[in-house]
């Protein structure tokens, strides 16, 4: 399994925009082969922070989905990303 996830520092007053046009994004994941979760939110205390996280049955559907990353018009709206892929090799209830 291949969790995704982070934090995407957004410019200024972008954060609504960005969530607006990551849901696209977001139903297009949830519905893609090997995806088994897929959010982008606001954070709750950051007024310009955007959270990511996904889960991916494998790397092959996690690469086919993402193609090149985000589009020219959400790339333009981030600041900076701290955005990770874990390799899960093991999982179990919490």
């Amino acid at each position: 399994m291949i969790i995704v996830s982070g934090a995407i520092r957004l410019k200024p007053g972008q954060r609504d925009r960005f969530l607006s046009a990551s849901a696209r994004a977001i139903e297009a994941g949830r519905k893609a082969p090997g995806c088994r979760a897929f959010v982008v939110a606001a954070d709750p205390i950051e007024a310009d922070v955007a959270n990511v996280y996904e889960e991916w049955d494998d790397e092959k559907d996690l690469l086919k989905f993402r193609g090149d990353g985000p589009n020219q018009d959400l790339r333009a709206m981030i600041a900076s990303a701290n955005v990770r892929r874990h390799e899960i090799a093991k999982s179990s209830p919490a």
